[in-house]
């Protein structure tokens, strides 16, 4: 028997870092929203170990890979013998500030565990979940989430009335930032390396409240401040974005992906052909409803 589960993306509507801790993380507030863009996960028990293929050439499969960890603790975990066989079917770009990676390891864990017969409860998956990385909890469920901590504590919300109907629009520029080089260059920026507590619960009441105009001021990327001043491109995107019909523009996670959101399909699909019409098809895009 083999399961196959879908392994969403997500954007940051906002990303509020509040300092430096004393382990090396940092503080920080943010509101996850759950993309309706893609890739796949196919699992399958074999006799022994983690054997994971994929359709992306770039992406190591060995144990370095978050999708083979997360099957290596997985099987750990639970006391498994068996082995498994994984096969990942990328859709989502790397390096790009979509919580791609994340999202992979938390669908390989809830696969095998219905592939195992849901050896481990809600609160191991997420333990589990949490040493893999920051993110990989908020993909242990499906709504919009207010995550605090190092991004670990997630409590998830209901969807935002502000968002019904929404289409949003990714685009990649072909080139990645790292997570780890963007937090280290925040020192320079004291402003964003030291937020506002509270912003993101603000936010989460606007977009409850239902409208998208007023809510999207409150869009904020700490992140933006090193990865605009290295890149701006990115800066231009965003103004261009904005000047032609977007409700909202903004970087997702540490990039380097920048999103904008269109009331519908039409005006989404409007707002792609106008940006690759400027700045031409080697960007990466993708149409996408808000899942």
């Amino acid at each position: 028997m083999a399961i196959e589960r879908p392994s969403p993306c997500k954007v940051n509507l906002l990303l509020n870092i509040l300092g430096k801790r004393a382990d090396g993380f940092h503080e920080l507030e943010t509101i996850m929203q759950p993309v309706g863009l893609c890739d796949t996960l196919r699992v399958e028990k074999a006799a022994a170990g983690v054997a994971l293929t994929c359709s992306e050439p770039a992406l190591p499969t060995d144990a370095t890979n978050l999708v083979h960890r997360a099957a290596t603790k997985f099987l750990e975990a639970a006391g498994i013998c068996d082995g498994v066989r994984i096969h990942l079917e990328k859709n989502i770009p790397m390096a790009a500030g979509l919580g791609g990676g994340s999202g992979n390891a938390a669908n390989t864990l809830l696969a095998l565990n219905e592939l195992f017969g849901a050896p481990l409860g809600a609160e191991k998956l997420q333990e589990l979940a949490a040493a893999l990385g920051s993110d990989v909890p908020f993909f242990l469920q499906r709504n919009p989430a207010l995550a605090t901590g190092r991004g670990e504590r997630v409590e998830s919300l209901p969807t935002f009335k502000a968002l019904d109907g929404v289409w949003i629009l990714l685009i990649h520029p072909g080139f990645g930032i790292a997570t780890a080089w963007a937090y280290k260059e925040l020192a320079k920026f004291p402003a964003a390396l030291n937020g506002r507590p509270g912003r993101a619960r603000e936010l989460a009441a606007r977009l409850a409240a239902g409208d998208l105009r007023t809510a999207a001021g409150s869009f904020y990327n700490s992140l933006e401040a090193p990865a605009l001043h290295k890149h701006p491109l990115l800066a231009l995107f965003q103004d261009f974005l904005r000047e032609h019909g977007a409700l909202a523009a903004l970087m997702s996670g540490s990039g380097s992906t920048t999103f904008a959101l269109g009331a519908d399909r039409k005006s989404g699909e409007a707002l792609r052909e106008k940006f690759l019409g400027k700045f031409g098809a080697s960007n990466w895009t993708a149409l996408v409803p808000l899942a």
